[in-house]
């Protein structure tokens, strides 16, 4: 049975940061890509940051632009988003997914976590 666990939201003040952990089971992170998606209110989902299986390749959505890193602990089958100087338009329900293609297109992971909330505000 596979399952995505999401831990360390919670609520901070603008220029902070978080480190998010996604802890995997049923599934090998040598085989299986890992992404970060998030959703705000009203809004659609979208591709935060994504890890490839096979050589550990990161790619980040356009709105990134440096703020956070994507990272990988294969011993402990974890994925870790580190968010840093948040803003508040970072707000919102933060999900880990997890398929055999690295791609910020969540209309293609086949496996969810049930997520995380991040507040941002002051």
């Amino acid at each position: 049975q596979v399952q995505l666990a999401e831990s360390g939201g919670g609520l901070v003040q603008p220029g902070e940061s978080l480190i998010l952990s996604c802890t995997v089971s049923g599934l090998s992170l040598d085989r299986y890509a890992i992404a970060w998606f998030r959703q705000a209110p009203g809004k659609d989902r979208e591709g935060v940051a994504v890890i490839s299986a096979s050589d550990g390749n990161k790619y980040y959505g356009d709105f990134v632009m440096g703020r956070f890193t994507i990272s990988r602990d294969t011993a402990k089958n974890t994925v870790y988003l580190h968010l840093n100087t948040l803003e508040p338009e970072d707000t919102g329900v933060y999900y880990c997914a997890a398929d055999l293609v690295a791609t910020l297109f969540f209309t293609a992971y086949e496996y969810w976590g049930q997520g995380t909330q991040v507040t941002v505000s002051s």
